[in-house]
């Protein structure tokens, strides 16, 4: 298992949150975050499976990459097909920019992109801020290319206080005039995108028939705060969570769980999860019961195994705002560094029940960390997470957890730097006990 509290030189140990950052500085899309987990699991013993082939019913650990999701499981030795599973969740997209399929665009001696609003994305976050621009490539022969251009390449520049007086008493930003970044001089012409692309991957431009391509921040993730206590950086919803789970799984399987820990680490969550590798999709369904039919089992063994099945969904929540404590539930005010928080909401945007709060504590006392509680404010929407899907399509006990911060949907986010080490010791608790 994880090491708990680690104590390092009277200071808590924070190789966890080094390795985050770095791992968030080298996920700028869902594509780059599951390679990296990809990569961190071979480097523990896991192997890639292909959904198009037989699969058998060794033991050992194995994933499956579908686009910018992954799923990825370990089979212990004595598990039969009934053996229930302990599940992760998690989601790799994050609120951004993302390009258009006619890209070159531009007026009035501007370069520019045309770009499409991901997810609930605060808009002005991304004002006058460097950005780079990552994704893949689909190629003529039918493969695909990462690309990752991490350097100043584009911005969307703010119109200027003297060209709009009342700005600071409201700034308001139209979606299809506003956000249309810039990214040099001259007149716009059709390919100029394809041409860049070519020259920055060494490929010719007719080999290139498609992208998915989004823009991101290149300032790098960093410590914050007078005593380093906090942690500021991108895509932390919910890469953060998809960086602990991978940590936990990796750590249950050296330990020869009763069940069979799971990761299913999904994409398109920030616009609802209904795709191929959202969590409305099949994909997890299908690992799970050709995981059972491996190991010789049929339609009741995978019954059973659902019905002793609980999956975690980790996705970060709300700390309490210092400016806007009003907007708060009064009674409810998790703090970062407070640990993993338990998210609650009666009418089902979030998963939780009391059976659910039950096993979250138990993860958390025999990890030795903290842990706290989030409610919203009545008067206040509440958002919701893959975890009502999760159990609502697969009849799996789900509990919503994460990590409690500001800013989220931001460019950049702010967490508590010792949180993503405690999130992670309690997924790798719940894993293996």
């Amino acid at each position: 298992m994880l090491d708990r509290m680690q104590q390092h030189h009277g200071r808590f140990d924070r190789r966890h949150t080094d390795d985050l950052l770095s791992f968030l500085a080298a996920s700028p899309t869902p594509y780059h975050a599951v390679a990296n987990a990809a990569e961190r699991l071979e480097k523990a013993g896991f192997r890639a499976v292909s959904e198009r082939d037989a699969w058998d019913g060794a033991t050992g650990g194995r994933y499956v990459v579908r686009g910018g999701a992954l799923i990825a499981w370990y089979v212990p030795e004595g598990a039969t097909p009934a053996t229930p599973f302990r599940i992760v969740g998690a989601h790799t997209d994050s609120p951004n920019l993302r390009v258009k399929p006619q890209p070159d665009t531009g007026a009035h001696g501007w370069r520019q992109l045309a770009v499409e609003i991901y997810g609930g994305t605060l808009l002005n976050t991304w004002l006058d801020r460097d950005l780079g621009l990552a994704g893949r490539l689909a190629l003529r022969d039918g493969g695909s290319r990462l690309v990752n251009v991490d350097r100043p390449l584009l911005r969307v520049p703010q119109l200027a206080i003297h060209l709009d007086r009342g700005v600071n008493d409201g700034l308001k930003l139209d979606r299809q005039r506003h956000m249309t970044p810039v990214w040099g001089l001259g007149e716009a012409q059709e390919g100029d995108l394809l041409e860049f692309l070519a020259e920055e991957t060494g490929l010719d431009r007719s080999d290139i028939t498609g992208w998915d391509l989004m823009l991101h921040s290149v300032e790098a993730p960093a410590y914050l705060g007078r005593d380093r206590e906090l942690i500021a950086a991108p895509r932390m919803d919910n890469l953060l969570s998809v960086h602990a789970g991978a940590a936990a799984l990796t750590a249950a399987a050296e330990s020869s769980p009763p069940y069979i820990p799971v990761l299913a680490a999904f994409d398109h969550e920030e616009n609802g999860s209904q795709s191929d590798t959202g969590a409305e999709g099949p994909l997890l369904g299908n690992v799970l019961e050709r995981s059972v039919f491996a190991r010789g089992g049929g339609y009741e063994d995978r019954a059973r195994a659902y019905a002793g099945t609980v999956c975690l969904s980790s996705d970060t929540g709300h700390a309490v705002h210092p400016n806007y404590s009003e907007r708060h539930d009064p009674t409810h005010h998790p703090k970062p560094n407070g640990g993993p928080i338990l998210k609650v909401n009666v009418n089902q945007r979030y998963a939780t029940d009391a059976g659910g709060r039950a096993v979250f504590t138990a993860a958390c006392e025999r990890a030795g960390v903290p842990w706290q509680t989030f409610v919203s404010n009545n008067a206040v929407p509440c958002g919701t997470t893959i975890g009502p899907i999760t159990a609502a399509r697969h009849g799996i006990a789900t509990v919503d957890i994460g990590v409690a911060m500001l800013s989220m949907h931001s460019a950049r986010e702010l967490a508590g730097a010792e949180d993503p080490h405690l999130l992670a010791a309690t997924l790798a608790a719940f894993l293996e006990s």
